[in-house]
């Protein structure tokens, strides 16, 4: 143990008398080591967002949203479909009592009425949705209550005038008073509050791609209130009718919206059958719309999992870039390390006629190789962190520096040296004394 702290001292007396030759070569390391940090940030935090959407989505959420009927006429235009049209129902509540009716592997459906309001209490004025709902909706998209309650029967089954409020209502209405009991008016409406929603960060861009609002602001009454006191518009009147529902009129105008519900949200009991429940409910509403498409269906968890492969794919990426990176750094670390027993042959040779033995010279190369790999991966580590904080700065990217990914690169870099130490360390132990002592 002695002999081995000697050549341990007699390494860190050479790294300390070529500082700069040791910082120079331990570069190759650190931006290694840094990329391997960055990377592993990069992919974990990637993944914990997408995690983090599926619980905001639910578990086995199928998505159908109403497409409008200018929408439709667009992608129509120029063909025969066009015609059908104004044929098609629009999704409504009938949908969804089919949809429970024909399909087992359907265990939930939330329909969804959205409709923009402005709110007003105690002489403020704010722009709004109220959105119409069933308890089913707080289930599938995970969302609970801090204070009051859901929607008893009573209240979903007749339409009484009664809401549960966003959490930013709170402080934007009532920042010192209970809003349980309060009457909050929407539109034309009086509203009585029974519950407040917990708070949620706003969806991002990507989650609102897979229909995550931020329902922070929103007001929630129960469907048959939307439908009640609002409007109703799956109603075919007279009115609706002059408007374009059915006229067969060339005024150009495309037709009021037909949907009596804005989406609704189907929940799949076993997720083995999400996709065959998908193409069931599709062929559904295909019929029961007479063949008019005036609906999308998306899956979100099909699209979060194409992600996560697609997110697979780019670390796999940058995993082989870090790689190389490290590569290049053993690499610089091996060539500097035999210039330098090709420098300090004399200084083996010495070594050697005092008794050294072949297994004392590698020892200090080889310490002299771990030592300046470790000192880079330090570096790289400190570097990979920063890069990783300022990435998700200013990129908007998420990351997160897990202890693993810490503790991966230190070893690897420990490894770096040990590997592409040896053989400049084997490359000293071999020379001959006496050639050495002789040598300039």
């Amino acid at each position: 143990m002695q002999r081995i702290l000697f050549n341990f001292y007699l390494a860190m007396e050479a790294v300390a008398g070529n500082k700069l030759r040791a910082v120079l070569t331990a570069l190759g390391i650190v931006f290694g080591v840094a990329a391997v940090i960055a990377m592993l940030a990069i992919g974990t935090g990637a993944k914990q967002s997408i995690l983090e959407q599926m619980k905001l989505i639910g578990t086995n959420n199928i998505l159908v949203e109403a497409v409008m009927p200018d929408e439709q006429l667009e992608a129509q235009e120029g063909s025969d479909e066009e015609s059908k049209l104004k044929w098609s129902p629009g999704l409504n509540l009938l949908d969804l009592a089919a949809i429970e009716d024909a399909l087992p592997t359907v265990s939930a459906v939330s329909p969804e009425i959205i409709l923009p309001v402005p709110f007003i209490y105690g002489g403020k004025l704010e722009k709004g949705q109220v959105v119409g709902v069933t308890n089913a909706f707080f289930e599938l998209n995970n969302l609970g209550l801090v204070s009051g309650n859901a929607f008893h029967n009573t209240q979903l089954v007749r339409g009484k005038p009664v809401c549960v409020i966003g959490n930013n209502l709170v402080k934007q209405f009532f920042p010192e008073e209970n809003p349980l009991g309060k009457l909050i008016k929407c539109g034309q409406v009086w509203l009585r509050i029974v519950g407040v929603l917990e708070a949620r960060e706003g969806a991002s861009e990507s989650a609102a791609n897979l229909g995550i609002r931020d329902y922070n602001d929103d007001v929630f009454i129960p469907v048959n209130t939307a439908l009640l006191y609002y409007k109703n518009r799956g109603k075919i009147t007279k009115a609706s009718i002059a408007s374009g529902r059915g006229n067969n009129n060339n005024d150009n105008k495309p037709p009021d919206n037909p949907h009596q519900l804005d989406r609704f949200v189907v929940q799949v009991s076993d997720s083995d059958k999400l996709q065959a429940t998908a193409d069931v409910l599709s062929r559904l509403l295909y019929r029961r719309h007479r063949k008019v498409t005036d609906y999308e269906i998306t899956v979100p968890r099909l699209l979060l999992e194409q992600q996560q492969r697609t997110q697979d794919t780019f670390n796999l990426v940058l995993a082989v870039i870090a790689g190389i990176s490290l590569l290049v750094g053993g690499i610089g670390i091996m060539n500097i390390m035999l210039a330098s027993v090709l420098e300090r042959i004399k200084e083996v040779g010495i070594r050697r006629s005092l008794g050294a033995t072949r297994q004392d010279i590698t020892q200090q190369f080889l310490f002299e190789a771990i030592f300046i790999s470790l000192f880079g991966g330090i570096a790289g580590i400190i570097l990979g962190v920063v890069s990783a904080n300022t990435i998700a700065s200013y990129a908007d990217i998420p990351t997160v520096v897990s202890t693993w990914s810490v503790l991966l690169s230190f070893g690897v870099a420990a490894t770096v040296g040990l590997v592409f130490g040896l053989f400049p360390a084997q490359k000293a132990a071999e020379q001959d004394p006496i050639k050495a002592l002789r040598s300039d």
